[in-house]
């Protein structure tokens, strides 16, 4: 069977995120004690590239699905997100997305469920245009299990991610094609670098975790 091919090295290393999901069970998609694993491929995949937003959104909600859930086992479907500030707030969007890949909970697109509305995903991420994030922050997020109302809220920073100054130089390059292949290989590593240190060795402070009440 023909695999998408990447060319990092690293995006195998990555720790996946472990969900289970009782839609995909009920429906016969999978046997009842299957977990879906989401690896990062799956985050570029969805969004067509790799980034510090992309990478970012799956840290934040590994992290955030650690806090919620510790050792169990999270289950999709049943996490409610909130963006703090509107979908145009910065990357909220492009964010949403992967962690709607991830929890099953989506907004005005997602299923409805069924049967009155078992398994349901509609409108369980929203934005929420009267709270605002801190200012320095890429994002402030609210993941809240609904079988037990526990709330984790999670805060990405990333000013503190070094960048190469050559690649500014290469990037034109990259983006428009015009490069040669060397050049734009190397405009890819420099730019992973920084994926790579969100992912696997976020520095303190990166992400801010607290518990609400």
């Amino acid at each position: 069977m023909e695999q998408t091919r990447f060319n990092k090295g690293f995006f195998d290393t990555v720790e996946p995120i472990k969900l289970k999901d009782p839609l995909a069970i009920a429906l016969g998609a999978m046997d009842r004690d299957a977990i879906f694993v989401f690896n990062y491929t799956d985050a570029i995949k969805m969004a067509g590239h790799s980034c510090p937003a992309v990478s970012g959104a799956y840290k934040l909600t590994q992290l955030a699905l650690k806090a919620l859930y510790g050792k169990e086992t999270p289950i999709r479907g049943q996490i409610r997100v909130t963006f703090k500030g509107g979908v145009e707030q910065k990357v909220n969007g492009p964010i949403s997305q992967v962690v709607t890949l991830i929890t099953g909970a989506a907004g005005e697109t997602g299923f409805k469920g069924l049967g009155g509305g078992r398994y349901n995903r509609y409108h369980l991420l929203s934005f929420d245009e009267t709270k605002t994030a801190d200012e320095d922050a890429v994002c402030t997020v609210i993941f809240e299990r609904m079988d037990n109302n526990k709330k984790i809220e999670v805060s990405y920073f990333n000013y503190m991610l070094p960048a190469n100054p050559k690649m500014g130089e290469l990037m034109p390059l990259a983006v428009t094609g015009k490069g040669t292949d060397a050049e734009i290989k190397e405009f890819g590593d420099l730019w992973h670098e920084r994926i790579k240190t969100v992912l696997m060795n976020p520095p303190k402070g990166m992400f801010l975790i607290k518990e609400l009440n």
